[in-house]
């Protein structure tokens, strides 16, 4: 994601937004504005209740969730497998389908993707270290070490790749960032098979509606935020062919 994408995002963050609301009522509190600081700290207050208590992962995350299914039924055969950085479930999956395709290439792709990370520490030297341990070789690995974004991963791991026309890939992923992913692989003439891991919803998703999770709410908003921007924002930087990606047929 662009750094003029990330700083946006942190702008209108709910945490930031709601920590601005109550910094701006508290010094109204104190001012003749008072009778106005009264009402941005309840409606502050209201607000917080309602992240805390409404089902927002059924309204936001949900349908980025349920726009790759999981895979019901993987091929005999592969030609490779590669997952992003970002979660360490998606490098269990990575381990366990390398195993089951003891001959397919292995691609990890993850640089420093935070906005102001220090370049020298990179998702690649941990993810390296981490398949050891599981018993992965990691010389059977490619790393791609440099993507600081979804876009940069496909394109930086198809050039080290170079996939030829009709072999099969599996893509590692979380669930609501495979839409924006696979628009991108495609977009760098990359065709995939989505293998979404990673997700926040349950089945029923029922336990958001039987308790106040302020915490859990500002999160399901800011990572859901993240990936509705990031749809249209990559379209528009013809970073991907489609607004919202969906299944091919």
């Amino acid at each position: 994601m662009s750094a003029v994408l990330k700083i946006g995002l942190s702008v209108v963050d709910p945490g930031n937004i709601l920590l601005a609301a109550i910094l701006t009522g508290a010094v109204l509190l104190w001012t003749r504005g008072r009778g106005v600081g009264r009402w941005v700290v309840s409606l502050t207050a209201l607000l917080a209740i309602l992240i805390a208590g409404l089902p927002l992962e059924n309204w936001i995350i949900r349908p980025l969730e349920d726009r790759f299914p999981p895979v019901a039924q993987l091929p005999d055969q592969v030609s490779g497998i590669i997952t992003l950085g970002g979660g360490t479930e998606r490098l269990f999956e990575f381990t366990a389908l390398a195993r089951s395709y003891p001959e397919a290439r292995l691609v990890f792709s993850g640089g420093a993707g935070q906005l102001f990370a220090r370049q020298k520490f990179k998702e690649a030297d941990a993810a390296r270290s981490f398949f050891e341990r599981l018993g992965l070789k990691a010389d059977r690995v490619i790393f791609e070490n440099k993507a600081g974004n979804t876009y940069e991963n496909a394109v930086l791991s198809y050039a080290i790749v170079k996939p030829r026309a009709g072999e099969k890939w599996i893509l590692i992923t979380s669930a609501m960032h495979m839409p924006r992913a696979v628009g991108a692989f495609r977009k760098a003439g990359w065709s995939v098979i989505p293998y979404p891991v990673n997700y926040i919803t349950d089945e029923d998703n029922t336990h958001k509606s039987l308790k106040l999770d302020l915490a859990g709410g500002l999160i399901t908003i800011s990572v859901g935020l993240r990936e509705w921007i990031g749809l249209p924002v990559y379209r528009i930087l013809h970073r991907t062919d489609s607004l919202f990606p969906a299944p091919e047929n």
